[in-house]
């Protein structure tokens, strides 16, 4: 049965700090993963999500709080009998074993019948789509492959929970991208809870369902990528979450969901639900694929805001554009699929859709 865990008040204390005091790694961190759920822990190094990961696997005992598995107290279990499979960043594949032989080692240990493990080896390779490999060593494998291994040894149990440890960081990009697919394919064909770290925003955003956003040992948001990445809750999230353009302005009127802010610039709409008042301080955060770039002079057009392309770098299927605006405001923008040149000092104007200008 697929396992739900609910993670409440956890944090975890290492040392003393320089004012005397313990550093907190994990700090009040309560999170609800749902069973089934391919969840991402996201953050910068040092955030504490590794921490976190290896409290859920119990490697780390939690300084306080309650780690749950399917409503049962898991916190004070020890790692061999939470029913977890692992998958670190390093393969920590048995080098003189064969690639079968790698994959049974769990079953080995837990002393599973001779035919119940060679069945479930073969349907754990099928699964990574490895089993043309079985007889092979780790070291006549790509990396790519060894990490596909290595991910069939933690399937290979039938952990209750699967945990991934950066997994794909050590890999080429080319391949990163590959396996992010089959990771994903895996994990909800197994249905198997799995919760995975990574400091890759790219990662994360393609495959995860929800992804907790971590900084200095807190979770500062929980959503799907599209919600954290449309919607962030803060400058930090915001700027974590890919490129981005920060306005200071100020709130003129907020009315029926529909938010005027004053900037240097000029005025901006804002469609954020937000319960700020007139007269308060905001930033409006962009975007830079956000904004519709049209010349300064195209027919009768007065929309936007007026700016000048200070510089330009083509790339074919996009180009990015560095303006000018009014107040000595400097903003990146992404023009998708440029079906002209636009120069340097050219003079422009950038309209933004309301939705898209989110208050932080």
């Amino acid at each position: 049965m697929p396992t739900t865990i609910s993670i409440q008040s956890i944090t975890k204390s290492f040392g003393q700090s320089s004012l005397g005091g313990r550093t907190n790694a994990v700090d009040q961190v309560t999170l609800e993963i749902p069973a089934g759920e391919l969840f991402f822990l996201l953050g910068p190094s040092g955030c504490g999500k590794t921490t976190l990961l290896r409290m859920i696997a119990g490697f780390i005992e939690p300084t306080s709080g309650t780690i749950l598995f399917n409503g049962q107290d898991v916190t004070a279990v020890p790692p061999n009998t939470r029913n977890t499979g692992m998958v670190f960043q390093s393969y920590a594949l048995w080098p003189h074993m064969t690639v079968a032989a790698n994959v049974a080692f769990g079953l080995d240990v837990r002393k599973v019948p001779a035919e119940e493990r060679t069945k479930r080896v073969a349907e754990a390779l099928a699964a990574v789509r490895m089993s043309e490999y079985a007889a092979r060593k780790p070291n006549q494998l790509s990396g790519g492959q060894q990490q596909r291994i290595a991910l069939a040894r933690a399937l290979v149990i039938r952990p209750d929970v699967l945990l991934l440890d950066e997994p794909l960081s050590n890999l080429d990009a080319k391949l990163r991208i590959e396996l992010r697919a089959e990771i994903r394919r895996v994990c909800k064909a197994t249905g198997i809870t799995t919760v995975y770290v990574t400091h890759d925003q790219k990662e994360a955003l393609s495959m995860a369902d929800r992804v907790a956003i971590m900084d200095a040992g807190k979770v500062v948001q929980v959503g799907g990528p599209a919600e954290l990445y449309r919607r962030p809750a803060n400058k930090f999230v915001a700027e974590f979450l890919g490129e981005t353009n920060f306005i200071p302005g100020t709130i003129v009127s907020n009315t029926n969901q529909k938010a005027n802010i004053n900037t240097a610039a000029g005025t901006l709409e804002s469609k954020s639900p937000t319960a700020l008042q007139p007269g308060m301080a905001v930033t409006c955060s962009i975007r830079p694929e956000a904004f519709h770039l049209s010349d300064h002079e195209s027919g009768s057009n007065t929309k936007g805001i007026p700016g000048k392309v200070i510089d330009t770098t083509y790339l074919g299927e996009m180009a990015q554009h560095l303006i000018e605006l009014p107040g000595g405001i400097h903003v990146k923008v992404a023009d998708l699929n440029p079906t002209t040149a636009t120069r340097h000092d050219s003079l422009v104007r950038l309209v933004v859709d309301p939705a898209d200008v989110v208050l932080v």
